[in-house]
């Protein structure tokens, strides 16, 4: 049974950069399409940035395009999150979630879930 453990959170200013991981253990991430998620106080959960189980193409929401960037290494099973040029409305818990050979990671059927990240950018 696959399970993800996210890091990397914290505090950063305006314009800092964090990178959050997503460990999987339990098996392997071949096949399984990635998605890092946020929900931010009062918010409901938004879909950021995702990796899709075939081909690995990534894909992102329009708000965090050209700053975050989603990326995997195989050997580590790991999902990586680099934000740059972060924003105080970036803060939220983020997290990351798996489901297993679907046509496209934009899907809303992710059944498999990390705890979560908390990620606070202020001044």
């Amino acid at each position: 049974q696959l399970q993800l453990v996210e890091s990397g959170g914290g505090s950063v200013q305006p314009g800092g950069s964090l990178r959050l991981s997503c460990a999987a253990s339990g098996s392997t991430l071949d096949y399984y399409a990635i998605a890092w998620f946020r929900r931010a106080p009062g918010k409901e959960r938004e879909g950021l940035s995702c990796l899709d189980s075939m081909d690995g193409s990534p894909y992102y929401v329009d708000s965090v395009k050209g700053r975050f960037t989603i990326s995997r290494d195989n050997a580590k099973n790991t999902v990586y999150l680099q934000m740059n040029s972060l924003k105080p409305e970036d803060t939220a818990v983020y997290y990351c979630a798996a489901v297993y050979l679907v046509p496209q990671c934009y899907t809303p059927n992710y059944d498999i879930w990390g705890q979560g990240t908390q990620v606070t950018v202020s001044s």
